[in-house]
């Protein structure tokens, strides 16, 4: 089992930056894949960000440039860096892992509001 915690949302102007960390825990050793996905009321979740155990990362092609994932490893931890925030980012960000038995973890989710 895998326990993902995410922090950092919140509300930002657009053009502002926010840095959203999710801290795992558990059988952390298993995971191949971390994303990061959003929704917005009304719609499918939407994968934003992910990162292999390999380095290999896919963004979306609405935040390429703008967003960047990464991974502490001494942490546990992965963060979704955000600049130049568009209103239209607005949504609950979850974190999401995978793990070498194809199970999928989720976390709680976060707020992000980009005000125009």
């Amino acid at each position: 089992q895998v326990q993902l915690v995410e922090s950092g949302g919140g509300l930002v102007q657009a053009g502002g930056a926010l840095r959203l960390s999710c801290a795992a825990s558990g059988s952390i050793f298993s995971i191949n894949v971390m994303n990061w996905y959003r929704q917005v009321p009304g719609k499918q979740r939407e994968l934003v960000a992910s990162k292999t155990t390999g380095g290999h990362t896919h963004y979306a092609d609405s935040v390429k440039g703008r967003f960047t994932i990464s991974i502490n490893n001494a942490k546990n931890t992965v963060y979704l860096q955000m600049n130049s925030l568009k209103p239209e980012d607005t949504a609950v960000y979850y974190c999401n892992a995978e793990d070498s038995y194809y199970r999928i973890y989720w976390g709680q989710g976060t707020q992000v509001t980009v005000s125009s």
